[in-house]
């Protein structure tokens, strides 16, 4: 494969893996990794290192237009922040210490479990959620939202739960962002709207607003290593620069359910590949 043939697919790839990471929330990440390593032979920590690059350029590519749509809950997003920060420095201190089997191997485990989390029956996600506990931190940082849904021409409100919760997940989110350059959605996703009850399409924008503040504090020790190569991580950035692009624009007319069911197949198609990675 010719250099300037490799640019053009790591291009077409990244599009793909930004407009799908924009619409779910996860970054691309989920997406770039597995397809450098497992089909482009791109070693493990160069891929891991390029896609945190490329959440950086999702999060920037859609953070934007879900704000001025009023999907973003931006005082969830800031709170929750503080926690996933921490620990994108800490995984990504901790990301040299572990073998490459061992990195295939954790990052299966993380997408089949989101894939199983996401796809269990839930009420109708722009529904407002009940039976939820009330939470007095919510109430007293005023995290409660609402939004208007494109698809369902109607405004969406809903209340914060279990914030607590949602700052523990977020550490360990932050973690796996800095150890495997996912972004941490695949986790702060799932956690805000099943434990959170936070509708789905908010959970995406609200997630891609963090991501990128995420992924650049794990960027920097990746950088400092020697792990960020630019003929990876620049068509990477661009690519998925133009899909989250895309997708921010998408999001708003596009039934949840949809979106959910994108979400869990691409997780099974990985987190399959990276596991038989794992163990061949």
């Amino acid at each position: 494969m010719t250099p300037f043939s490799f640019t053009l697919l790591v291009i077409g790839i990244s599009i793909f893996a930004g407009l799908l990471g924009s619409l779910v929330g996860v970054g691309g990440g989920v997406i770039v990794v597995p397809a450098l390593s497992l089909f482009l032979g791109v070693d493990i920590r160069a891929s891991i290192a390029a896609s945190i690059i490329a959440v950086v350029a999702t999060s920037n590519g859609a953070a934007s237009g879900y704000v001025r749509q009023r999907l973003t809950n931006l005082r969830l997003a800031m709170l929750l922040e503080t926690a996933t920060a921490a620990g994108a420095l800490c995984g990504a201190t901790l990301a040299v210490y572990i073998p490459g089997r061992g990195l295939y191997l954790l990052f299966s485990m993380v997408l089949a479990y989101t894939a199983w989390s996401m796809s269990r029956p839930k009420p109708q996600d722009s529904a407002v959620p009940s039976g939820l506990p009330t939470d007095s931190w919510a109430q007293r940082l005023k995290l409660d939202g609402s939004y208007f849904d494109k698809a369902l021409q109607k405004e969406v409100t809903y209340r914060v739960s279990r914030t607590k919760l949602g700052l523990v997940v977020s550490y360990a989110a932050g973690a796996l962002s800095g150890l495997l350059g996912i972004g941490g959605g695949v986790l702060k996703v799932p956690v805000m709207n099943l434990a959170m009850g936070i509708p789905i399409k908010a959970c995406t924008a609200t997630s891609n607003f963090m991501i990128g503040v995420t992924a650049a504090t794990g960027a920097a020790v990746y950088f400092t290593r020697g792990d960020v190569l630019p003929f990876v991580a620049a068509p990477v950035a661009v690519g998925v620069l133009l899909g989250a692009k895309i997708g921010s624009r998408l999001l708003g007319y596009i039934e949840s359910h949809w979106i959910r069911v994108a979400f869990v197949a691409v997780m099974v198609v990985s987190a399959i590949q990276m596991f038989w990675r794992a163990i061949a």
